[in-house]
Order: structure tokens, then C-alpha cells, then sequence
């Protein structure tokens, strides 16, 4: 049987976008679809990139996705104790909240008071590459992505069976595997599972004296799992379908005396795709449903007695992408829609709510000789603010073999969630605001890289101006403030012989 075609656009894009640039060429031509969705080697990406992959999880024996994300650049990483714990990631001193979160390229369910995706309980087992771009890339995906985007990929590539298993200190366990088989020439089935167990760490140190008994320590438990069927109908079409999810329990501070704080989530994800590969065209349509539960309760009182709260949130997703090959370069344009629903009595909202948001995108990547350029536009109409238009530029100029210099300029937003739009709980004192408007951003970028005894480098300064800022005041959510964001970053890479070496200098 002939597949050619159906993996052909991922061999034009590599001959295309390295035919001419010493640096390119010298580099790893690691293909990724984040940047623009289009697939693109990542030496030809012009905002600063960092693919990671399965093998470097493992080599790097990370036992948290934050684990890995503290180690790439322009991340800090907040957490309340250890793993599974409450934790924020911000990317290049923006909030947590302006970070876009996707799962194989699909927005991650945010509908909550926060407007951030908390990836202390996205399971590490699941996870099998990361990409991950600073700066705005709104024009590419619409709302939440002011600061960067991360793009976490579960897919599996490799036939066979794999088994791990872990201990470790406070408890810890961890078991995980993964299997993925050929049907016959045209389909391929794979799963996957994972049991993490950990009692914890204790909040408060044996010798601070406390009022009363409390139990503070921070216990975790997490089961995973993952299928998965991939089917090549013929030589243009493929299809796939895949179910993944995971169920969470953590124990925290209690609220009182001689009990412990409980939170459980609940996880579903089911996922629908089919794609046409042709000869300079490539088109795929996804549908997509995910819900989150999440219960907080006070261990003695129970799951639904008092002082417990649930969080649950449905998300329906349709993308349609296509991509056109031109000469020396791509273009990509497609439709998102997406609906949110909260439950009611969820993130304090008394009724059930829901917003429909469509996004129409155009991005496009060329060639010209030893110049690079690429823009993006998108409009999304959201429900409740109507339409709103984001736009993005880039340049790069090789010019000496193997330096590069690359500026670009793009606008960005963050749209209020349903939490902050309509909750209304006066227990807790907190009112929603159906007038806010969204966060705005317009971002600058500078930089130059190159290749330099065996040192591939980047020195990139930034200016990312915020305005409509939300913010919690007088027990509710205003627009009311600004922030002008600036900053330098340096990244060095090397290879010695098996070592593989990273630098990154950052101010602020």
C-alpha cells in the first residue's frame, strides 16, 4: 500500500522551510504544528520554541508535568506544596490566566472563577511531547494567549509494549503503561494507564506549635488512562477517534481542627477527527467534548454534606484547519467554535450558564531568499462582547551563514470567564460582573540567534503593554488596571557527546 501522501505535507514543509538557511539546516528539524497550524520544523519558527519529548521526560525522571516545565525558559512555577497541589504557570511575568493550555491542539476546559488550567492534575503518564511558544499568539488561537502557549501532545509513535514503575520517599509510587498495535496494514490501536500514590508532605514544620491538632499533610492519588484507534481509509484520508481522562484526589490544610480538606476531580475527554492529505493541500476537522468535576469537601462532613462545593464544566469543541502549500510556504486558515457550560451552583454561579465563542484565523508563513515572514489574523465573536480582532507580524534576515536577526510585533486578548461574568455567591462575598470587557495586549519582540562553536542561542527582548486588566475589588471583578511588562532572555543550547546542556539567563 502507498502512504506517501497521506504524510506529504510533512516532508514539502522540511525541504521547503530549510532549502536555503545554513542555520536551519545545521539545526534539529524537529517538526511542530503550534506555532502557525501548519507543520514546520521548529528552525523555521520564528517565535521562541521548546520541543520536549517523551524520551527527555523519562531521561530527566520528572515526576509532575510541572517538574518539566520548570526547566524551560521564561516559566515560574507556583504551587501550594507538593505533587497535586494547587500550582500557576506564568510565562514571561504575565498571569497564570494568559497562558493558552491545549491538549493536542484543543483548548483545555477553563470556565471556571480563575480562567487558568491547573496542570498539577494533568497526569505526567499521558503526557508524550511539549511544545511550548512565548509571546502573543491570540491571531493564531483567540483568547489566553497573551504570554505563551503550551501544547501538550499525547499521541503515541512507537509499536509495543512499555511498563514503568517508581517509588520514592513520603509514599510515593508511581506505575504507568502503554501499548500500541497494528490491525492488519490500515489501523492502529493504542492504550495507555497510570497510578500515581504519594501520602505527602506536612505543611507545617514539628516544631512550629499549633492551636490544635490539624492535619496538614499533603496526600495525592491520580489513576490515568488513554485509548486510542487510528484508521488509513485510503491514500487522502485518514481517520481517528480517542478517549482519554483521569481522577484525582488530593488531601490539603484543613479548615478545621481535626480534619482534613479533600478535593476530587473527575476528568473525560473524547475526541473525533478525520484529515485529507493531497498533493499541496491538507485539511482535518475535530470534534471534541470534555468535562471536568471537581469537589471540595471537608473529609468528616463528606463529598455532598456541608461546607462542600463542586465545580462542573462541560466543553464542546469543533476545529476545522486547512493548509495550502505555496511556493516557499504555507498558508493555513480555518474555523474554531467552542461552547462552555457551567452547571449550576458551580465556580459560584447560582444558574446554569453558557457562551458560544467562533473564531475565523488566516496565519501564512514565506520564503524570500534569506528572509523570512509571517502574519496571523483572527476574529472571534464571543457572546458576550460580540467580535474582536487580533493581529500578529514576524521577520527574520539571515544575514551571515548561520546568524539571524527576527523582530515582530502582535495584539492579543483574554475574554472574562463564566465564573467572573456571573457568579453570585454571598457566602463568600463574591458578585459577577456581565460588563467586563477583555484583557488586551500589544506585544513587541526583538531578537538575534545563531550558531556559535556548537551553541545554538537566542537573545530576545520583549515589551508586552496589558490593558483592561481584571481584578477582584469590593467583592467583585473590574477592569481597572494596567501593566507595561519588559524584559531580556538568553538561551543556550549544546550537545557533548550523550549530555545535552541548557542555559537561560532572564531579567526580570
Amino acid at each position: 500500500m502507498n502512504n506517501k501522501k497521506v504524510f506529504f505535507l510533512s516532508s514539502v514543509a522540511l525541504s521547503v522551510m530549510t532549502s536555503s538557511f545554513n542555520l536551519f539546516a545545521q539545526a534539529d528539524n524537529t517538526l511542530s504544528v503550534t506555532a502557525n497550524r501548519f507543520q514546520q520544523p521548529t528552525s523555521s519558527i520564528l517565535a521562541p520554541v521548546t520541543i520536549v519529548d517523551r524520551e527527555q521526560i523519562d531521561r530527566w525522571q520528572s515526576n509532575s508535568v510541572l517538574d518539566v516545565l520548570r526547566r524551560m525558559p521564561g516559566i515560574d512555577v507556583a504551587q501550594s506544596g507538593g505533587i497535586g497541589q494547587m500550582s500557576s504557570v506564568f510565562v514571561r511575568g504575565t498571569d497564570s490566566r494568559h497562558v493558552l493550555i491545549l491538549i493536542d491542539g484543543v483548548r483545555t476546559n477553563q470556565a471556571g472563577i480563575s480562567g487558568s488550567y491547573d496542570m498539577s492534575q494533568l497526569p505526567l503518564s499521558l503526557v508524550q511531547r511539549i511544545e511550548y511558544i512565548r509571546g502573543p499568539r491570540s491571531a493564531v488561537y483567540g483568547s489566553d494567549a497573551i504570554g505563551g502557549v503550551i501544547n501538550f501532545i499525547t499521541k503515541r509513535q512507537n509499536d509495543g509494549l512499555t511498563l514503568n514503575a517508581g517509588i520514592g520517599s513520603h509514599g510515593y509510587q508511581n506505575y504507568n503503561g502503554s501499548i500500541q498495535q497494528k490491525v492488519g496494514e490500515r489501523t492502529t490501536l493504542s492504550a495507555a494507564g497510570g497510578y500515581t500514590y504519594t501520602k505527602g508532605i506536612h505543611a507545617t514544620d514539628d516544631s512550629v506549635p499549633v492551636a490544635a491538632p490539624f492535619h496538614d499533610r499533603h496526600g495525592f492519588m491520580n489513576k490515568s488512562y488513554w485509548f486510542g484507534i487510528d484508521h488509513i481509509f485510503n491514500d487522502n484520508f485518514q481517520g481517528y477517534m480517542k478517549g482519554y481522562g483521569y481522577d484525582n484526589r488530593t488531601t490539603y490544610v484543613a479548615s478545621y481542627p481535626g480534619n482534613t480538606d479533600q478535593s476530587k476531580t473527575y476528568n473525560r475527554n473524547y475526541e473525533a477527527g478525520i484529515k485529507f492529505s493531497g498533493d499541496s493541500y491538507f485539511s482535518q476537522l475535530i470534534t471534541v467534548y470534555s468535562q471536568t468535576k471537581d469537589y471540595n469537601y471537608i473529609s468528616t462532613n463528606g463529598r455532598d454534606g456541608k461546607g462542600s462545593s463542586v465545580d462542573n464544566s462541560k466543553q464542546y469543541n469543533v476545529q476545522w484547519g486547512n493548509t495550502f502549500l505555496i511556493p516557499s510556504g504555507m498558508i493555513s486558515a480555518g474555523m474554531d467554535w467552542q461552547r462552555q457550560t457551567i452547571e449550576a451552583n458551580s465556580a459560584s454561579v447560582p444558574h446554569q450558564r453558557t457562551i458560544d465563542n467562533t473564531g475565523l484565523y488566516l496565519t501564512s508563513q514565506k520564503q524570500l531568499s534569506s528572509v523570512i515572514v509571517e502574519g496571523a489574523i483572527r476574529s472571534d465573536h464571543h457572546d458576550e462582547f460580540n467580535w474582536h480582532t487580533t493581529w500578529q507580524t514576524s521577520a527574520s534576515w539571515e544575514f551571515v551563514d548561520n546568524y539571524r536577526v527576527i523582530a515582530s510585533y502582535g495584539t492579543a486578548f483574554k475574554a472574562p470567564t463564566l465564573g467572573q461574568l456571573y457568579a453570585d455567591n454571598p457566602a463568600w462575598n463574591t458578585k459577577g460582573n456581565p460588563n467586563l470587557k477583555p484583557e488586551k495586549s500589544k506585544q513587541w519582540e526583538v531578537g538575534v540567534e545563531g550558531l556559535t562553536q556548537g551553541i545554538d542561542w537566542r537573545l530576545s527582548l520583549y515589551q508586552n503593554d496589558i490593558d483592561n486588566l481584571i481584578a477582584f475589588r469590593d467583592n467583585t471583578y473590574i477592569n481597572y488596571n494596567k501593566a507595561k511588562i519588559k524584559g531580556a532572555e538568553w538561551v543556550g543550547e549544546m550537545d557533548t557527546g550523550l549530555l545535552h546542556h541548557q542555559l537561560t539567563l532572564a531579567v526580570p
